[in-house]
């Protein structure tokens, strides 16, 4: 495939190069990048066929975000979570607040919700236990002693008021709370409709190690909110697609872009049907049981309704397509390289368009450094493989 110029990115970033004032390039940096981005949008397709002209309703830019807005993949992905468990989400809350607190200093509350989650841990477990299956509570209750012991250290690294211990710290806690959490998710059944069962789908998550030329990255892809996105993804690396591929589009603090086959196709050609395989555009929002399928949250007039798996971390995963074809995405695939004055959670416009079905939860570094030409060397399933399903064979 080939990259589209962003003439509009260039436009911009001169304009900002000419301000003779830095003040005033920091009043009007934040709107110059939804400018960016709204230029940039219609150029995220997987060939390069003219974009659409982009909507103008005003009730687009009514969604800022509320509070502050979660960047963080681990934690957008414990959010993402089916489950039903009050006190878990409550102890979870407590623990996700701290990384907004310490950015103010305000370290009375962060020692009160320390000892919060430090209460329901103690007092309330049976609480956290009452979600998860008969077979799995002594594993579950062994997770709860960790994370006692987890608090403890959290809560000794706040009293030296020493952000470069709490952090880590804080993040190691929210871990088990996550791996407890994962084992409160049962019975999930979910099947997409009947037209799509002929894809793969993927009924649960599964981690993989994408090893680049420049280093590894690890994703977590989510088939609770994305299942046909997902074991579409999955299954394509079963098959080794992507192994040699390189990356076909890079722009800086926008996307990262791969899974362009050599030849003609821009996307996967399955070898028994000989057919291209077409991926629906999926995207489960916050509040409903299944995803919407086909069209996306603005034609379906629910623009300002919040998709499970927002565009809000950097190294979130979505499926490309064309910008003419909500239906039409195989297996080309791009990275978010979020940055939040271009492109606000809540605002950046791609939620609702798009379908998100991961999170690169480590590898940072490495995908600030991969450029166009860049290549993927493998990509393994290293956990969560069991939870691919094959479509029937007739």
């Amino acid at each position: 495939m080939k990259s589209l110029p962003l003439e509009g990115d260039r436009a911009v970033r001169y304009t900002e190069g000419k301000e003779s004032s830095e003040g005033t390039v920091k009043r009007h940096k934040h709107w110059l990048g939804i400018v960016v981005v709204l230029l940039w949008l219609g150029t995220l397709v997987i060939s390069p066929v003219p974009a659409v002209a982009l909507p103008t309703s005003p009730a687009l830019f009514a969604r800022l975000p509320q509070g502050n807005a979660v960047t963080d993949p681990k934690a957008l992905l414990r959010l993402a979570l089916p489950i039903n468990n009050p006190t878990a989400r409550e102890l979870q809350s407590d623990l996700e607040q701290i990384s907004f607190l310490v950015r103010g200093k305000q370290w009375s509350k962060i020692a009160s919700n320390i000892n919060k989650a430090k209460a329901i841990v103690r007092d309330r477990a049976d609480e956290l236990l009452s979600s998860i299956a008969p077979e799995q509570q002594d594993k579950a209750k062994a997770l709860l002693a960790d994370l006692t012991d987890s608090l403890e250290r959290l809560q000794t690294a706040a009293e030296t008021k020493d952000r470069s211990q709490l952090l880590p710290a804080k993040a190691a806690a929210l871990d088990l709370v996550g791996d407890l959490e994962a084992m409160m998710v049962q019975d999930y059944n979910y099947t997409p409709p009947k037209e799509y069962a002929h894809l793969p789908q993927l009924r649960g998550r599964a981690t993989v190690v994408m090893e680049t030329s420049k280093g590894n990255l690890t994703i977590v892809v989510d088939g609770y909110s994305a299942p046909l996105t997902a074991g579409n993804f999955i299954d394509l690396v079963q098959r080794h697609f992507y192994d040699g591929l390189p990356f076909t589009r890079a722009e800086e603090s926008y996307v990262l872009q791969a899974g362009d086959p050599p030849g003609p196709e821009d996307g996967f050609i399955d070898p028994q049907t000989k057919q291209y395989r077409a991926i629906p555009l999926e995207i489960l929002v916050e509040g409903d049981k299944s995803p919407l399928y086909g069209i996306t949250l603005e034609d379906a007039g629910r623009y300002l309704e919040h998709p499970v798996l927002p565009f809000s971390a950097y190294g979130t995963l979505a499926l490309a397509r064309p910008n003419d074809d909500p239906n039409g995405g195989s297996s080309q695939f791009f990275f978010l390289l979020f940055e939040p004055e271009l492109t606000p959670a809540g605002l950046n416009l791609l939620d609702g368009r798009y379908a998100v079905f991961g999170y690169v939860i480590e590898g940072e570094e490495t995908l600030r450094q991969l450029r166009q030409g860049d290549k993927i060397l493998s990509v393994k399933v290293v956990d969560g493989l069991e939870n691919l399903v094959q479509p029937a064979t007739t």
